[in-house]
């Protein structure tokens, strides 16, 4: 069978797949599958739910590695499915991941967020996008081959991964630590997680990673006695907003792989403090996300911050600690010429008749350890 006699075959079988890539869209969302971090309980629930229905399609087998993250009984499962081939030297792998973040203010959303519904053609609800359409799209991708008469040339392996929304200690990097073997040289890894309505995007690069946790210590007070205190709060506020000047101004580079084409120093979440309106809270917290491009390095970023606390530390008379839940430095860039990246711009043409272009994102996701950790064995996308 020619190879676009095959392209044309698997679109025809793909598309009889749609009521069933809609149900599994809505049973994985029904399972919310948080980190312990954002006051879930894992992924295990997903995870066996996976497994019964990977084995229902008769995968060639399907495998389930549990991390033992002390804050999650039973641990973080992580599960590989495969589709054998004619030739098992090398293998190509779809990654993508269980987990999805929380859904924030239910009152902005539409419906019940864990309640997948169709409107205008779309899917609504938590994960479908992050990362359930790598999960569903991947499950159905190697089920159109296994439904086909003819045998892949080489392995299929699709591995659904723990954590990669809290930084993949329990995910990716716990695999690559405890089996180092698990990928060859030569193998092929997709990692279906950005993208672009149109398909054409290839992502091969991402920014440094970095959320820094800010506990600014002063002393609590009755509000009518302001003079006697140390607002903690009130530093706070003068430090966001001298942060995210001093950032911006201090890291201008444009790189136009990304978009937006800056390093973004944003302030995002802020922890509860006094729980009433008449006290000066003593103790404030808030967070920073930092994506940076490869171009500057985290240490730089650092020094800039550490400038700014020690002028709101004089200014104010605060104390302030630095904690970091997530801190990555740029991988390296997937070379564009990559026979990964290749293949792929020609499915995008055979599929959609369309010009794929490498590109790069914000940062943090489960490809970006992979290119961190295997680049020099592996091509990796």
């Amino acid at each position: 069978m020619a190879k676009t006699a095959l392209t044309k075959e698997l679109g025809k079988i793909i598309d009889g797949y749609r009521d069933q890539m809609i149900d599994l869209q809505k049973r994985l969302s029904a399972i919310p599958a948080l980190s312990p971090v954002n006051g879930g309980d894992g992924e295990g629930k997903k995870a066996a739910f996976l497994i019964d229905y990977l084995k229902a399609m008769k995968f060639s087998s399907v495998e389930r590695l549990d991390a033992p993250d002390p804050a999650c009984p039973g641990g973080r499962p992580n599960v590989i499915a495969r589709v054998k081939g004619k030739n098992p030297s090398r293998t190509v792998w779809i990654m993508s991941h269980m987990d999805v973040v929380p859904p924030g203010d239910l009152k902005l959303w539409s419906g019940d967020p864990w309640t997948v519904r169709v409107k205008d053609g779309r899917l609504i609800g938590r994960g479908v996008e992050d990362n359930q359409q790598g999960m569903v799209s991947s499950i159905f991708a190697a089920k159109s081959l296994m439904d086909l008469p003819t045998i892949p040339e080489h392995d299929v392996a699709l591995i659904f991964v723990a954590d990669e929304e809290t930084g993949s200690e329990w995910g990716i990097k716990w695999i690559l630590e405890s089996h180092p073997d698990l990928f060859k040289k030569g193998d092929i890894i997709i990692v279906p997680d950005a993208g672009d309505p149109q398909g054409t995007m290839i992502e091969v690069a991402e920014k440094s990673i970095m959320w820094i946790k800010f506990t600014v210590k002063g002393k609590q007070v009755h509000a009518s006695m302001p003079h006697q205190g140390i607002n903690a709060h009130l530093a706070s506020a003068h430090l966001i907003v001298r942060l995210h000047k001093a950032l911006k101004k201090a890291f201008p580079n444009k790189d136009r792989v990304f978009d937006p084409p800056i390093s973004t120093f944003e302030p995002t979440r802020k922890d509860a403090n006094v729980p009433n309106v008449n006290t000066i809270p003593g103790e404030d917290v808030f967070y920073f996300d930092c994506r940076v491009l490869p171009s500057d390095t985290l240490d730089d970023v650092l020094k800039v911050v550490g400038g700014e606390i020690e002028a709101v530390e004089k200014e104010f008379g605060v104390l302030v600690a630095l904690e970091f839940p997530n801190r990555d430095q740029a991988a390296p860039a997937t070379p564009v010429d990559a026979p990964v990246v290749l293949a792929l711009e020609k499915a995008v043409k055979d599929i959609y008749n369309r010009k794929a272009k490498p590109m790069g994102i914000g940062g943090g996701t489960v490809a970006a350890v992979l290119m961190t950790h295997v680049t020099s064995q592996t091509n990796t996308a």
